[in-house]
């Protein structure tokens, strides 16, 4: 599954502020998320939204998924 592919189903699951998928062999993936949907919200249930949104391609296409998912403010906070 092209890092491309994933993207787009996060993207039309999750109101993405800001959104990065790397995915070199296809298989194991490295996420960034940035949603203002994760206000409230903590680490695990983000993971779930992000994992729900990904569905079966979990069980099928994806192998590993490493996830930062952050609020806009948490992510401002880290270049600072």
């Amino acid at each position: 599954m092209h890092p491309n592919e994933v993207k787009k189903l996060l993207s039309t699951h999750i109101d993405c502020h800001h959104l990065e998928v790397y995915g070199e062999d296809q298989r194991h993936y490295e996420t960034t998320v940035v949603s203002s949907d994760f206000n409230g919200l903590m680490k695990i249930k983000r993971h779930r939204m992000i994992y729900d949104a990904l569905g079966d391609h979990m069980i099928s296409d994806i192998h590993a998924l490493s996830i930062k998912a952050y609020t806009p403010e948490e992510y401002a906070n880290l270049s600072q």
